[in-house]
């Protein structure tokens, strides 16, 4: 079987930076009730024409320089987000073109937050299948185009932004087993409204805009992740203390939090991109990470664990090591 390695990253967000004031021109909220409910400070938000393709790009560009990669054989590409510029065609045809990669395969992953750990783990299976060789994993959303401004439990969470991740086939490995699965019953708990105006009988709010129960998404989240955590590690052959760096989405800053206090897992050990790009979805977990390295806290052999969870409501996970 052959073995998959995660080896470069990159990262974009847009240049528009919104502060928590912002909102309380909108709503009746303030800065000190927004970070002590969500840990927020500031998040980035995409202009009128700039969407999801261009951060996907800009994300590839930034790794390509940083990392010095060569894109020509890359085979296979795969966006996850829930926000594309149009459902067809896909973003990941828009970056095939755009970066000229005429060789390389092109779909999207729709798997809302956990999006970006489902792209890994379909990289790894393809590599291990030996029918790819170089995959290019994208996550990357623009939240602030489908957030209802008026809705004051909601609106300040979320954030515009893209991280992209190179996995090759490799003689030594460094992505571990994986865990995925879904609670699909727990749809009706956060949605963006579509075609359909019901889910299993249940109305929606058709108004293209993010709708969540926050209080069920944040109990099941806690209690889920919790318990992903141990199993993650148990598959890998590892205890949560040998973990160097947990990188969970990035919801909020006090989901993480009580998932920590859950599990007795230290904050100073998490990888967050909360506080300063707020909720972005796909991205949140490679921006995360992409800081942690550039900061230099994530060093060579440290082992780190990856775990996505969101609407579906989906969850997946690894174990990477850098």
């Amino acid at each position: 079987m052959n073995q998959a390695r995660l080896s470069a990253i990159g990262m974009a967000v847009p240049e528009k930076k919104v502060v928590n004031s912002f909102y309380e021109t909108l709503i009746d909220t303030t800065d000190e009730w927004i970070q002590s409910r969500t840990g927020i400070k500031t998040r980035y938000h995409t202009e009128q024409d700039e969407f999801t393709s261009h951060l996907c790009v800009k994300a590839v560009q930034d790794m390509v320089e940083r990392y010095r990669v060569n894109l020509d054989d890359v085979d296979m590409i795969i966006v996850s987000t829930v926000t594309p510029d149009q459902p067809m065609p896909s973003m990941a045809c828009q970056v095939q073109h755009r970066l000229n990669m005429p060789r390389a395969g092109a779909f999207d992953a729709y798997a809302a937050c956990a999006g970006f750990s489902y792209g890994v783990v379909l990289a790894k299976g393809l590599i291990a299948a030996g029918t790819h060789q170089k995959v290019l994993v994208i996550g990357a959303d623009t939240l602030s185009k489908v957030t209802d401004f008026s809705d004051r439990t909601s609106c300040v969470l979320f954030g515009d932004g893209a991280g992209a991740v190179l996995i090759e086939a490799a003689d030594t490995g460094n992505i571990g087993d994986c865990v995925t699965a879904a609670n699909g019953e727990n749809g009706p708990d956060l949605y963006i409204s579509g075609f359909a105006e019901t889910i299993d009988g249940q109305p929606l709010k058709m108004n293209r805009t993010i709708v969540q129960n926050g209080k069920k998404v944040f109990k099941w989240a806690v209690i889920k992740v919790a318990e992903q955590m141990r199993v993650l590690a148990e598959k890998n052959g590892l205890t949560l203390d040998q973990i160097d760096w947990f990188v969970p989405h990035s919801a909020n800053l006090r989901i993480i939090e009580a998932i920590c206090n859950e599990t007795g897992f230290p904050m100073e050990k998490v990888l967050e991109s909360i506080v300063d790009y707020g909720n972005t979805s796909s991205a949140s977990i490679p921006i995360a990470l992409n800081n942690g390295i550039l900061s230099g806290k994530v060093k060579r052999g440290d082992k780190v664990m990856l775990l996505g969870f969101g609407g579906g409501l989906a969850y997946a996970g690894t174990i990477i090591v850098w």
